[in-house]
């Protein structure tokens, strides 16, 4: 018959101890995540082009760039503008060759706002003051497709808008002729050569034939 083990009870307090502390220091020192796992943010769809909300992103054509960029820099609300070509199929297309009205580019803007100071909707109706949308593929002297009038929308909420905009003026008769603005999917957008950049700030006695029509 075996006796029974006698354990002072000091030491079985003691042991208990020990294992707690121990594993303490266990869980302690075990890595956080790796940079690489850390939760990223959501990015919103299409129209940001930061991380912050409070921007967004339009790309309008209505001629000749230089004379859009001019009179949409000045709208409150507006935080930066580039001059550039979108809606064709050649990569990194260049001025000389857009000029030749093969690439399905257009000359465009891409404007750079604060939606809480200017909503999309009211950017498009200067839009459509500042350029003749009714003129197939040609603004004052300039003609060929890379001077046609179109909306490059970045999502849904901006078609379904500038479908609203574009259908309430051709009910209003407010022009005589058709409103022949494309609205159409955003392509890539690619910047043009820096001097046509603000060209008409480095130039303000340069050619524009955009005007504001009320």
């Amino acid at each position: 018959m075996m006796k029974e083990l006698f354990i002072p009870r000091a030491l079985l307090l003691a042991v208990a101890v020990y294992a707690l502390y121990t594993g303490s220091n266990y869980l302690l020192a075990q890595p956080g995540p790796a940079a690489s796992e850390t939760v990223r943010p959501l990015q919103m769809e299409g129209t940001m082009t930061t991380k912050h909300s409070h921007e967004e992103r339009a790309l309008l054509a209505g001629g000749c760039f230089w004379g859009v960029e001019e009179l949409i820099r000045k709208l409150p609300g507006v935080k930066s503008t580039r001059v550039g070509y979108t809606g064709g199929e050649v990569e990194q297309p260049t001025y000389e060759v857009i000029k030749t009205g093969t690439t399905g580019h257009a000359e465009s803007i891409e404007v750079v706002f604060d939606p809480q100071k200017l909503r999309y909707e009211a950017l498009l109706r200067y839009f459509f003051r500042l350029h003749d949308p009714t003129t197939m593929n040609q603004q004052g002297n300039d003609r060929g497709t890379q001077y046609r009038s179109a909306i490059f929308y970045l999502s849904d909420e901006q078609k379904q808008t500038a479908l609203q905009v574009r259908d309430e003026l051709e009910r209003s008769k407010k022009w005589k002729s058709p409103i022949v603005t494309e609205i159409t999917p955003a392509k890539t957008f690619y910047a043009a050569e820096e001097y046509h950049q603000d060209y008409l700030q480095k130039n303000p006695h340069g050619y524009t034939c955009h005007y504001l029509r009320d």
